[in-house]
């Protein structure tokens, strides 16, 4: 019989790929694939986020209102009062009944719409429909907004899930200092609203001697400067933009080399910013971001190409956070903190210590009882053991998977799975041998009839660990991940892997017919 079988060189196949794969995360190295370590390893941030989900409502209201103003005065249409009323409802008044059908037609287009006509005066609202998806669409925006401004920040494998209706889970492993933890928190919660609102320049000298309740009656809101709470604005309530149309931003400098953000839009905003601009030059245009009006200037010429610049007083850390939360959309609605945990570094130092006894006290346990009871067959599970860690380690370093506690539980118990194959293969080897079997067949056959309890029990525990996944959330799914990948490599080495073992040292066995060297078998 040849020294060199398939399975056996499948087996050296996996050995190489499980070490020279590994040996990044093994050794730390610079280059390489490597596993990244979890919250309870490394240390870092926890935090728990509310959003409010009642704002994006409000927020898609104003779109709407947005929305109309554009269409009637891109169409000619004369309307009247246009506002918001109680954040929940846009009203307008449309002034000639004959422009009533091309009014209709505009809001067939926009979907979930309640609207009500009351002679020339049009209500429209959110259906019950549309506000439950409009608030469930929020929350699914805020986790992909935040996972993109962490992404671009540079966080190293960020955690951001839902959880429940309106609150969202934010791991940060490596946060490490307050600064670090000031920035992620003030990076993940700024809302990055940008609009561009007319100022009222027939009342704009009477801010300084106007309630909100007065402005509000001419459609209009008071705004502070953002470097100054002294200096206020009044503005048109509608919006003429918002940052739903940027599709980039960059941090630059003026000529007083202070940190600006460069905005560009797509092609409806750069139209619609067009538009208004040509038709009002000698006015000003507020450049407001999250409720604070950065800058109001006057309106020189028709500003077309659609790009626009924000200044105020920017640090350039800041300038490009606010350009990170630009680039990856503003927040629908608003977020809260509701829970914050740091998981210290020495603590994760601890954990990793810990968990790396245990690793190692059971895999030297498990190694010297295999070498004591099975002897030589107790060494071949123990190549395919270290084989299959190997593998395990190599596997979650190419795909760039997250280590943590759980997951270092789900390799120690991956090992007890490991050789648990191979003491059901070497108990069916020694029954037959103690049968009188010839050693070649009672090999085969212990491989053979050890197979179907191997796989019931492998298959089982996957699919468990495959519905873990699935239903699971952070940690368990790590536990999940690791477990499944441990058991198609258990099954690899153990069966597969031993075998060809085995059937290359089967000439020597035969000749050397010691079963208690062999096989543990007195």
């Amino acid at each position: 019989m040849k020294i060199f079988n398939y399975r056996l060189v499948i087996f050296i196949l996996s050995i190489i790929f499980g070490v020279v794969f590994s040996i990044p995360s093994f050794l730390q190295t610079e280059t390489g694939k490597k596993i990244s370590l979890g919250l309870d390893l490394q240390g870092g941030l926890h935090m728990l986020l509310g959003v409010k989900t009642d704002e994006a409502v409000t927020s898609k209201i104003k779109s709407i209102a947005t929305a109309v103003k554009y269409f009637s005065d891109d169409e000619d249409i004369l309307i009247d009062g246009l506002s918001i009323k109680s954040n929940d409802s846009v009203v307008f008044s449309v002034l000639d009944k004959d422009e009533f059908p091309k009014v209709d037609k505009m809001l067939e287009e926009i979907k979930g719409l309640d609207i009500s006509k009351q002679e020339l005066e049009y209500t429209l609202t959110l259906s019950a429909e549309e506000e439950i998806q409009t608030k469930d669409q929020a929350v699914s925006q805020v986790v992909e907004t935040i996972r993109n401004r962490l992404d671009q920040f540079g966080l190293a494998e960020p955690t951001v899930v839902r959880q429940g209706e309106t609150d969202i889970v934010v791991q940060l492993p490596g946060i490490k200092t307050a600064e670090d933890e000031r920035a992620a928190r003030e990076l993940i919660s700024k809302p990055a609203n940008l609009e561009l609102m007319a100022v009222d320049e027939e009342r704009a000298d009477q801010v300084y001697n106007m309630s909100k309740a007065q402005a509000a009656q001419y459609g209009d809101i008071i705004l502070e400067a953002t470097d100054n709470p002294n200096v206020k604005y009044l503005v048109k309530e509608i919006p003429i933009l918002n940052g739903s149309q940027v599709v980039d931003a960059q941090v630059a400098f003026d000529q007083s080399n202070q940190p600006i953000i460069n905005f560009t839009l797509n092609s409806a905003g750069a139209r619609i910013f067009g538009d208004f601009t040509g038709k009002n030059v000698g006015k000003r245009l507020a450049v407001v971001l999250d409720g604070k009006v950065y800058s109001a200037p006057n309106i020189r010429e028709r500003i077309g190409g659609g790009s626009g610049q924000i200044s105020g007083g920017f640090t350039v850390i800041e300038a490009g956070n606010v350009a990170i939360a630009l680039r990856s959309g503003a927040l629908p609605a608003s977020v809260e903190l509701l829970e914050k945990r740091s998981v210290g570094p020495s603590l994760g130092a601890d954990s990793i210590k810990a968990s790396t006894i245990a690793l190692v006290s059971g895999f030297l346990i498990v190694f010297i009882f295999m070498i004591i009871y099975y002897r030589r067959a107790g060494i071949i599970a123990n190549v395919a053991l270290i084989t299959n860690i190997f593998i395990i380690i190599a596997i979650m370093a190419m795909f760039g998977a997250t280590l943590t506690l759980p997951g270092m539980a789900g390799i120690v118990l991956t090992v007890g799975m490991a050789v648990d194959a191979n003491v059901i293969i070497g108990e069916r080897i020694r029954e037959l041998l103690r049968q009188g079997v010839s050693i070649p067949k009672a090999i085969e056959d212990g491989y053979s009839n050890a197979m179907r309890a191997i796989l019931d029990a492998n298959i089982t525990t996957l699919l468990v660990a495959v519905i873990l996944y699935a239903y699971g959330t952070g940690p368990i799914k790590g536990f999940a991940i690791t477990i499944s990948i441990g058991i198609l490599a258990s099954m690899l080495t153990a069966i597969l892997g031993t075998h060809g073992i085995y059937e290359a040292l089967l000439p020597k066995i035969s000749k050397d017919k010691n079963l208690n060297k062999w096989f543990g078998i007195k």
